[in-house]
């Protein structure tokens, strides 16, 4: 052997290497995700939308469809909060038209993010674990 082993130039050579979206998707997702932010913060009229956030946003290629991953504070009704952000999804496209000035504003879609709720019981189970051991080295 004459070199060092570079993985990542290995699976590059076998086209097995993982390809980064396009720069500019990535951007859009980011100025997306920013802007649904501030949306639902400032001007969500709609009740069901008071407690939900944008986790992430995940832009096509083409740029013509977006992911839209959220999360909710708290306790609240995933199927009523569904049909608030379908009901709001044309209001939340025409505002990305007006502010992002893009050829073509992308086909927003909205999933519940899984993950945020699994992590954040498992940050409460990390954290009562951390409180049960500081009680017992207080009672030593």
């Amino acid at each position: 052997m004459t070199g060092k082993w570079h993985p990542r130039q290995d699976l590059e050579s076998l086209g097995a290497a993982r390809s980064k979206p396009p720069k500019r998707a990535v951007r859009v997702a980011d100025a997306i995700r920013n802007e649904l932010s501030v949306l639902l913060l400032q001007r969500s009229r709609d009740p069901r939308l008071l407690d939900v956030f944008i986790h992430r946003v995940v832009v096509s290629n083409d740029l013509r469809h977006a992911k839209i991953y959220y999360g909710v504070s708290g306790q609240a009704d995933l199927e009523a909060i569904g049909k608030g952000l379908e009901r709001a999804t044309g209001f939340m496209r025409s505002h990305l038209a007006r502010t992002l000035n893009m050829q073509f504003t992308p086909e927003l879609r909205f999933w519940y993010d899984e993950h945020a709720a699994q992590a954040e019981e498992v940050e409460k189970l990390l954290a009562d674990i951390a409180k049960e051991q500081d009680e017992r080295q207080h009672r030593t």
